[in-house]
């Protein structure tokens, strides 16, 4: 991995804390918006639908240009997790994403694996349907994923007031935040309540202009 989490802006280096959801499926078109919008981003975070079409080999190119992040969202006993996480480190990948809910050993598995790769676990996700399940139990799968070592943790833009509530409980972990744009969340909002990144996908790359859709969600948040 090669691409740089920061900005120049003169004699100024400042953080990005955007991450584009490169939900694609040609990989022609994924490498093109993300060279295209590399400056403003602290990180690419690739899932399922541009793997499937695409290998996993795509992890590796596009780490040439920002760090990836595998959104498995891995949801299985500890050794298939285990193989998954070390799959997503061979191919260079800088984080992945796993399910929370499946419990402790599983958790733990991830994180002794993954060695010195990210892993961030979901605890509430932005869609409408977190609710029916996941987030009567969120403030213990965040207490689970502090306890067994994560990077950090996703948690919904699309419901600051959630947000606010799931950082006083999470304390220092990095906190991801899906949902800004298409699905309703607010960049600076989000930021403002307690996320250190947004996670931004169909408002930049379905853009004419992903670039400047990329640079503008950057200028927003870069001194929140």
């Amino acid at each position: 991995m090669t691409g740089k989490l920061k900005v120049e802006e003169g004699d100024r280096v400042i953080m990005s804390r955007v991450i584009l959801a490169l939900d694609v499926i040609d990989e022609k078109t994924a490498m093109k918006i993300a060279e295209e919008t590399a400056p403003y981003l602290h990180a690419i975070k690739v899932g399922w639908p541009l793997v499937m079409n695409a290998g996993m080999d795509v992890v590796r190119k596009l780490s040439q240009l920002k760090p990836v992040i595998c959104d498995f969202k891995v949801a299985d006993i500890p050794n298939t997790t285990r193989l998954i996480v070390r799959g997503a480190k061979e191919y260079g990948a800088y984080g992945i994403i796993v399910h929370t809910f499946v419990g402790h050993d599983s958790l733990e598995a991830a994180v002794n694996e993954a060695d010195d790769m990210k892993v961030y676990a979901v605890t509430e996700m932005s869609h409408p349907g977190a609710l029916d399940f996941m987030q009567p139990h969120t403030e213990k799968m965040v207490k689970i994923a502090m306890k067994y070592g994560v990077t950090g943790i996703i948690a919904p833009a699309t419901r600051p007031s959630r947000l606010r509530e799931i950082r006083k409980i999470a304390g220092n972990l990095e906190i991801l935040s899906p949902g800004v744009g298409t699905q309703g969340g607010k960049a600076r909002e989000a930021i403002e309540n307690g996320a250190d990144y947004i996670i931004v996908g169909r408002s930049i790359y379905k853009e004419d202009n992903p670039k400047e859709a990329a640079k503008k969600l950057y200028e927003e948040t870069k001194y929140v």
